[in-house]
Parts: structure tokens; C-alpha cells; sequence
């Protein structure tokens, strides 16, 4: 189970950035009656987000897998392509950029924080279905 976060640079890597997110998203909702600027809070969590999801599609071979089912060149990553740790990383992303683009669109800050919620709850989703899959396949 050690080796499932801690085996190798990029493993432990995104670990430590998935738990940097995780704090991130909890000391907002603990201090959310103080936040003054969701715009930034969103933004801050939307790159952040996409480094992390970068990491763990490196950690989990996505790139591997597709590339596997194009050409069949090299061995499949952690995950087939149609499953549902992948299905349900694009539909989080779908929600995060989304969300995203209506941030930038919105004019008041309650509209920015229930897009930062969106966002959030993307990326939760995202972070727990991932990461329940990687331990059922171990």
C-alpha cells in the first residue's frame, strides 16, 4: 500500500499534490465566510487542479493507454481506456473547465463562489473515484 503513493518521484509527488489540494479545498470551506475574492480562489484552483490531474494521468499511464489503444504499440497504463476512473475524470473535467468559463463570465462574487463549489466538487469526485480505483486494482 506504501509503494501505491510513495513508490517513485511522480507518485509521491502527486500525492503530496493531491493533499496540498485537499487542504486547499478544506481550509476554504472553513473559511469561507472571509473570502473576498472567489475569482482568484477559483483560478488558484483551477491550475492547480490541472498540474495535479497531470501528475496523476503520468502516475496512472494515461498516456500509455491511449497510446496502446491507437496502435497497440506499448502496454496498457493502470486504467483501460473505457472505465470508469477515465469516464468519470472526463466528466470532472467537463465540470471544472465549465465552471471555469462561467467564473470568468460571472459578475458578482456569490456567482463566482457556487462555480468555485462546482469546481471543487469536480475535483473531489475526481480525487476519490481515481483513488478508490488505483486501491481495488492493487
Amino acid at each position: 500500500m506504501t509503494k501505491l503513493y510513495f513508490g517513485d518521484t511522480t507518485t509521491i509527488a502527486t500525492t503530496l499534490m493531491i493533499l496540498a489540494l485537499v487542504v486547499f479545498i478544506g481550509y476554504t470551506i472553513v473559511n469561507r465566510g472571509s473570502v473576498q475574492h472567489w475569482g482568484m480562489r477559483g483560478l488558484l484552483l483551477f491550475a492547480f487542479g490541472l498540474a495535479v490531474c497531470c501528475f496523476a494521468a503520468a502516475r496512472d499511464g494515461l498516456d500509455k493507454t491511449i497510446q496502446s489503444s491507437i496502435d497497440g504499440s506499448c502496454a496498457a497504463g493502470l486504467f483501460p481506456l473505457v472505465s470508469i476512473p477515465t469516464v468519470v475524470g472526463c466528466i470532472g473535467a467537463l465540470v471544472i473547465i465549465a465552471s471555469a468559463i462561467a467564473m470568468l463570465i460571472a459578475n458578482s462574487q456569490q456567482a463566482k463562489e457556487l462555480c468555485f463549489w462546482f469546481m471543487a466538487s469536480g475535483v473531489a469526485v475526481k480525487i476519490v473515484v481515481v483513488e478508490i480505483a488505483r486501491v481495488i486494482a492493487l
